[in-house]
């Protein structure tokens, strides 16, 4: 499975964040963005329950105020094998 997760953190510690959702093993790619939200994150896991799993680590990282997380819908341009 594979979801896009978008961040907001505190204010002048994007960077900081960015670091600590890298370690993530999970994590495929991690970008700062403009507008609403602060962060995208692209991550995915083989486990059934493992984007929950994952989503939990991102939101205890020090510095991330608030999550939202889109599943990707296999089908509608993802892919099982990526």
């Amino acid at each position: 499975m594979q979801a896009y997760i978008l961040l907001n953190c505190t204010p002048g510690l994007e960077r900081e964040t960015i670091a600590d959702v890298k370690k993530i093993p999970e994590v495929e790619e991690v970008n700062g963005i403009m507008g609403r939200y602060d962060i995208i994150v692209k991550i995915a896991s083989s486990e059934p329950d493992g984007i929950d799993k994952v989503v939990r680590k991102i939101r205890i990282i020090k510095h991330v105020t608030s999550s939202y997380t889109m599943p990707v819908l296999y089908g509608q341009g993802g892919s099982i094998d990526s």
